[in-house]
């Protein structure tokens, strides 16, 4: 019979609480979104409802919004950032890592510097550009300015720096350039990273609230977090609405997650972003 171990029982138990602490506000979301607003807004709160569970609201949502078209907008824009960051962060990252020019140095520590400069301090000029480019409520204007990520190009640099230049000599020998070789050794070798790099900019940029909201005003080119703001069924603090727009905002992600929860846990072991 084998022997319990009492280390391991409790880490099991401490994991199982310090679980059950992260996923309890999703959880009182959902239940308090299927409640009525008399039920959400009573004092003392309860968990089961009065009234009982109903659908009402998001029937309403979904009767006074274009949520399908939202979702859809969320989806071209998350895929248009990620595709695009990804092209320019790995050529970056790689030209850093690999290729001798003059300015690297200089280059390489303004994108690291840029890192720790606050994105909303872009905002005013970004949205100018955007006007004099005819790019407001359009889908360029919406991804274009989230592209340039110099944490990414950071992280990839730091990747490549540790594959082994023997392979990139042995493929120079075979008279490969630095673009071939990029291609087709540097990439392949680089999947887990890249992969990693794809779901954590897929995510911010399907959360991403703030550019989206400011750069479009037609209701069609809206995606899902702007949408959902414009949308009200009530007036004052309407708990239960709040709680379901959290819900179907953070739904497609939860799908994404459940799709790719390996590649997700190993990318944040191995780039550290778990805090992102």
């Amino acid at each position: 019979m084998r022997s319990i171990n009492p280390g391991r029982v409790v880490a099991f138990v401490v994991l199982a609480l310090f679980s059950l602490l992260m996923l309890a506000p999703f959880l009182w979301a959902i239940n308090t979104s299927f409640k009525t607003e008399v039920d959400a807004g009573a004092s003392p709160v309860t968990i089961l409802p009065e009234g009982g569970y109903t659908w009402d609201t998001y029937a309403n949502l979904f009767q006074m919004g274009s949520i399908p078209t939202w979702m859809i907008n969320s989806l071209i824009v998350a895929t248009g950032v990620t595709i695009i960051t990804l092209v320019i962060s790995a050529l970056a990252g790689y030209a850093f890592s690999r290729l001798d020019f003059t300015g690297r140095k200089v280059l390489l520590g303004l994108t690291v510097a840029s890192i720790m400069v606050p994105g909303t301090i872009f905002i005013v000029p970004l949205f100018d550009e955007m006007l004099a480019f005819n790019m407001v409520d359009t889908y360029w204007g919406i991804i274009l300015p989230q592209v340039v990520a110099p944490v990414m190009v950071f992280i990839l640099k730091r990747f490549f720096d540790n594959i082994p230049r023997e392979l990139e000599d042995a493929a120079r020998v075979d008279g490969a350039g630095s673009f071939r070789i990029f291609l087709q050794i540097v990439l392949p070798l680089s999947r887990p990273i890249i992969a990693a790099v794809a779901i954590f900019t897929f995510v911010g940029a399907w959360n991403n609230f703030l550019w989206p909201y400011i750069v479009t005003n037609d209701p069609d080119l809206m995606t899902l977090p702007v949408g959902l703001e414009t949308v009200s069924t009530g007036f004052g603090v309407v708990f239960a609405e709040n709680m379901a727009k959290s819900v179907l905002a953070a739904l497609p992600l939860i799908v994404v997650f459940l799709f790719f929860q390996r590649q997700i846990i190993k990318g944040i072991a191995t780039t550290g972003l778990g805090g992102q």
